[in-house]
């Protein structure tokens, strides 16, 4: 996978996605069985610290890209509700790079 981060919004918002969406399966496959079978409700504290700040950084490039008109609004909220669905930015990824 090759991302270029300086001169591609596209780029950058794939990357924010996937990010987004590995700390949401470590947040749901990790921290909170973690949680809940060994009475560690640290893990979710921090990795769901994580997982927020990377979902407002999506919400923030989403809103970047709509508004450059790198994306449709339909996109926009494909992206946004795919980021709410496990697994599913990752099949996404590779929609948006034929946006690039």
């Amino acid at each position: 996978m090759s991302l270029d981060l300086k001169n591609s919004l596209i780029d950058r918002l794939r990357l924010a996605s996937l990010l987004d969406g590995i700390s949401f399966l470590i947040l749901l496959g990790i921290a909170m069985p973690l949680k809940y079978m060994a009475g560690m409700p640290m893990a979710v504290r921090i990795v769901g610290s994580v997982h927020g700040f990377l979902w407002i950084a999506l919400c923030l490039l989403l809103l970047l890209a709509l508004l450059k008109k790198k994306l449709s609004l339909a996109w926009c909220v494909i992206v946004f509700v795919g980021a709410l669905v496990p697994l599913m930015p990752f099949l996404l990824d590779h929609k948006l790079k034929t946006f690039r």
